[in-house]
């Protein structure tokens, strides 16, 4: 290939500015849609008579279908190219958005979620194609800045924009301010997202079936266990069977397989194979504390859903500064010692969070944000430049939709792992705790308490919302305490990392 050919970006647009604009938008407000629907929960609840435990639902119904349906992007964008996944994605997610803001009940909230996540699955591994594919070799470090910049703003900013819409309008526009969006990047990708060469290519249904059904048995363990009392509900030992025998199923088919679901080169490559754990244990990790603060600062200290917002926002400002700061020169630095540094920021901030107490200022939420900012646009910038660099420009698309998957994998079963931990650790801690409660703690006599009437009643109702705010604060903590042990423990496995040129060179 000759040097000029070489310094061809494979798409060129005839304004690279508006479609790449148009594509992160939509990249944006998928990942947006994350979290923007976390703050309104509690309003949420009563509105689609939902429990405490099933209105996680929301969350992940909408994490687990773009899981299900990322196996499929590479072979969709083979058979129909980018510009048509990337229009029809948008679309229909857009059509998805104003269902989920009409929902009358849990049930319909639940399945316009899916479809939600099913439409979007595609945004993200075709908003990195089209931004790695439409600059050069050199331009790369930089592009992918700019795209890891929009895969974690929408995250981080969804909750604030979330409170925002809650307590100033209602909850349902959460969803319905992706319409004016969804409509303008439709329009900025029909006019400047060139089409792409298609090919015929066999998909592996059988495979993407039996991946499917293990996700799915995994998700529903974690979100019916606690409810259902485990392994002693038939329910449960089906949904185990069917993911043991699947996931089994699927190791064996996909080995063996002539057409598997993803390409085997993407195994063999050891950076890009060490990089999808660590894209599984970034969703985990960083959704699992997303889906929890909201919970806890409104809940626990009485903020509002807007004030909740604001005090995550320092996990934007922290991710903004040192993107802005390091995205230039990215690619001179040691992309391991980064990642390793980003670990330990993470892990720090989550450290921090386990000092958290009931009575406490801002400060520390602010600068526990602040800090996990930090470590997270070092840790996820270096992680894509890893996972792509010894791999060839075609498994690009593969491999977008792989590591995308993994994330997804990772924050939908970090969020049910968190919240089922959350409610078993809240039991555990109540019953703890009410075992000290004796009657020289009580600032009442416990053995007149009918003497007082309905008085006495609402000091023991009062009595027992203090342990449960104490329960729910150990459970809190416990929960940091994991996350900030798995960012701990994941550092070694940069030693299975080599550094090498690009394979798109």
């Amino acid at each position: 290939m000759s040097a000029t050919n070489a310094d061809t970006p494979p798409i060129v647009s005839r304004n690279r500015a508006l479609m790449l604009l148009g594509t992160m938008a939509a990249m944006v407000m998928y990942t947006l849609d994350t979290t923007i629907a976390n703050v309104a929960l509690p309003h949420m609840t009563a509105s689609l008579s939902a429990t405490q435990d099933t209105i996680t639902w929301v969350l992940t119904s909408y994490v687990l279908a773009s899981a299900v349906a990322l196996p499929l992007a590479g072979w969709l964008v083979d058979r129909l190219g980018i510009r048509m996944m990337m229009l029809a994605s948008v679309l229909l997610f857009t059509v998805a958005s104003m269902l989920c803001g009409v929902a009358q009940s849990l049930e319909q909230m639940v399945l316009f979620r899916i479809l939600q996540g099913l439409a979007g699955a595609f945004l993200s591994p075709l908003a990195q194609t089209v931004t790695l594919d439409s600059s050069t070799a050199a331009e790369r470090p930089r592009m992918m800045a700019i795209y890891t910049q929009g895969v974690m703003l929408g995250p981080i900013t969804g909750p604030i924009i979330g409170g925002y819409l809650t307590d100033n309008f209602d909850w349902r526009w959460v969803f319905y301010v992706n319409l004016p969006v969804g409509i303008a990047c439709f329009v900025l990708l029909l006019l400047y997202l060139p089409k792409t060469p298609t090919r015929e290519r066999k998909v592996d249904f059988t495979g993407w079936l039996l991946v499917a059904l293990t996700v799915s048995a995994v998700q529903l363990i974690l979100d019916r266990g606690l409810t259902l009392d485990w392994f002693a509900s038939a329910e449960i030992v089906t949904y185990a069977v069917v993911a043991v025998a699947c996931c089994w199923l699927a190791l064996f088919h996909l080995g063996g397989s002539p057409n598997p679901l993803f390409p085997m080169a993407l195994f063999r490559d050891r950076n890009f194979t060490v990089g999808l754990a660590f894209m599984f244990l970034i969703g985990l990790v960083m959704m699992s504390v997303m889906a929890l603060l909201p919970g806890l600062l409104q809940q626990i200290y009485g903020y509002t859903p807007y004030q909740a917002g604001l005090l995550l926002a320092p996990r934007g400002i922290g991710m903004l500064a040192s993107i802005t700061l390091f995205g230039r020169f990215m690619a001179k630095v040691d992309a391991r010692a980064l990642l390793a540094l980003g670990l330990s920021m993470m892990g720090a901030s989550m450290w921090m969070m386990t000092g958290w107490s009931i009575e406490m200022p801002r400060t520390p939420i602010v600068m526990a944000g602040l800090l996990q900012g930090l470590g997270l646009s070092f840790t996820f910038m270096p992680m894509n430049l890893i996972s792509f660099a010894t791999l060839a420009p075609q498994y690009r698309t593969d491999a977008s939709s792989l590591g995308n998957l993994m994330r997804n994998l990772g924050s939908s079963i970090g969020i049910s792992a968190a919240s089922v931990e959350l409610a078993r650790n809240i039991q555990i801690n109540h019953a703890e705790l009410g075992a000290h409660v004796t009657r020289t703690l009580v600032p009442f006599n416990l053995d007149r308490i009918t003497a007082y009437g309905g008085a006495g009643e609402a000091m023991l109702r009062v009595m027992d919302g203090m342990v449960n705010q104490q329960a729910a604060m150990i459970a809190y903590l416990n929960d940091f305490y994991a996350m900030a042990v798995a960012c701990f423990v994941a550092i070694p496995l940069l030693f299975l990392v080599k550094t090498g040129k690009p394979g798109g060179r």
